[in-house]
């Protein structure tokens, strides 16, 4: 474990699982974790990649586990993506974690600033200015991803007021722990971890809503490889948001699958095996020549 210091000041949590052995990696899969959750929570996602030769960094994000920051709240709308880029930035310069490819493994809201962070790459393409934030990633890998959180008119409503006159102020963020998985261990571990919260402002809710309407306008742009995989009964965000990202993106960058019955947390689901092997087989076919560097 390491602290990464922002260049706002504020300590952020640093895991990392390095793949065992003597042959070298593959490259190093960078974990964005969903709200109101933290990077710990990943460790048996970690071993599989290991295992599959690859490294593993998760950085709990500000307002989250161990990280600082108030709860669920960011100081800007951009915050999140500049973290990303310093986190990137270390990793490498980092000895053992440099070099191979490097990919963004986003679940919930985690897939949406990974995927928002991607889709900052588009402007140029367009003939628009970089973000300064803005890195290049060799792959995505999006879980259950908040690219439409699902909200009514009237929340939009309420949100819309919130913003400009409460920007910082914690509410409940309105999801049920009983949402996230079948499984009731999973349930039962999220509930008791002092570490899961479920607090977020309008500031955050508002960053949420505006970067997922950003990644579905830039779908049929999509130049990064990317594995797209949604709950079909998830509750926490609206799986159609994913099904229109996929429906419009290229289908030889994107590769897009629904798994019907399962709930939000794919990896967490008595079905995970099958995420993992749909993970894994992709992994297989886009990265297979970056075994060795």
């Amino acid at each position: 474990m390491r602290t990464l210091r922002t260049d706002d000041g504020l300590p952020l949590h640093w895991r990392q699982w390095t793949k065992p052995g003597l042959d070298r990696a593959r490259g190093t899969v960078l974990i964005v974790h969903g709200l109101g959750e933290h990077g710990g929570r990943y460790q048996h996602v970690a071993a599989r990649l290991n295992s599959w030769g690859w490294h593993v960094v998760a950085v709990d994000l500000r307002g989250h586990g161990a990280s600082g920051g108030p709860r669920g709240d960011i100081p800007d709308p951009e915050r999140y993506f500049k973290d990303l880029a310093q986190v990137i930035d270390e990793l490498r310069n980092d000895e053992q974690l440099a070099g191979g490819a490097l990919l963004l493994l986003g679940h919930s809201m985690g897939g949406l600033i990974a995927s928002r962070f991607v889709a900052g790459g588009l402007s140029a393409s367009a003939g628009g200015v970089l973000p300064a934030w803005f890195r290049p990633v060799d792959g995505l890998i999006l879980s259950s991803p908040a690219l439409d959180p699902g909200m009514s008119w009237f929340q939009k409503l309420l949100l819309n007021v919130a913003r400009p006159l409460v920007p910082h102020l914690p509410a409940g963020n309105g999801l049920k722990p009983a949402w996230i998985s079948r499984s009731p261990a999973v349930v039962k571990a999220y509930v008791s971890d002092p570490q899961v919260h479920s607090r977020i402002t309008p500031m955050l809710a508002r960053m949420i809503v505006d970067a997922g309407e950003e990644v579905r306008d830039h779908a049929s742009e999509w130049l990064v490889p990317t594995l797209l995989m949604w709950a079909g009964a998830d509750r926490c965000v609206a799986p159609s948001g994913s099904a229109a990202f996929a429906a419009a993106a290229p289908r030889l960058l994107v590769q897009g699958y629904c798994f019907e019955r399962l709930f939000h947390e794919l990896f967490n689901e008595p079905e995970q095996e099958q995420v993992f092997a749909r993970m894994q087989g992709w992994l297989e076919e886009r990265f297979a020549r970056t075994t060795m560097y």
